[in-house]
């Protein structure tokens, strides 16, 4: 009896798209609070870019904030996309939604602890 070839599997299939990787380092606390997307279930956080991404996008992204010395590492998903030129002068980006894991909730309670008081402002934002 002849083999028969395993066809499960195509010999030229693609690989799985890897996540792409950003870094944003926020040294301010004025520019934190322009960049956090608190209207997000986990949080979320604005990275201005000029790649173009689609929402529900893979995303890794590596966050510094203010003078803290740790790096956040966030495995997250694009829910917000503002393109080129769009209106009210506001910057092309994305927004970035933390996931629904301990990391996500971590860099949340992280993000809040650092704005504090601010997080209640109605000043303007990069997304709303």
């Amino acid at each position: 009896m002849a083999d028969t070839p395993d066809t499960t599997t195509p010999v030229n299939a693609p690989a799985p798209a890897r996540p792409s990787v950003l870094s944003l380092a926020i040294k301010e606390k004025a520019a934190l609070y322009s960049a956090y997307m608190p209207f997000l279930k986990n949080g979320g956080i604005f990275v201005p870019t000029n790649k173009s991404y689609r929402l529900g996008e893979e995303i890794y992204l590596i966050l510094t904030l203010l003078d803290d010395p740790n790096k956040y590492p966030i495995a997250g998903k694009v829910a917000w996309i503002t393109p080129a030129g769009a209106g009210n002068n506001k910057s092309q980006g994305i927004g970035v939604h933390f996931p629904d894991d301990e990391s996500g909730t971590r860099i949340k309670l992280r993000v809040e602890e650092l704005l504090g008081a601010a997080l209640r402002s109605s000043r303007a934002t990069h997304t709303l």
